[in-house]
């Protein structure tokens, strides 16, 4: 993906994997990366770290709205 919004901000990679096949099984397009956020105290030590999910902006609406379904 070149380049997204962010619609939501994980707490590793492994959830944000788990968050892109969500949104991918509804047909949009994701990926993730390491926030710039420095909320911890392994900032620049541990490897894994909050991730933000970016999807296009033409799909954010959709993908807020496959993210909220998903955690009724």
């Amino acid at each position: 993906m070149d380049e997204g919004v962010v619609v939501t901000t994980v707490s590793g990679e492994l959830e944000a994997d788990v968050v892109c096949g969500l949104l991918r099984s509804a047909g949009i397009e994701c990926g993730h990366r390491v926030t710039e956020a420095t909320d911890s105290a392994l900032e620049g030590i541990a490897s894994d770290g909050p991730r933000e999910i970016l999807v296009p902006a033409i799909e954010l609406e959709v993908a807020r709205a496959v993210l909220a379904d998903a955690q009724r």
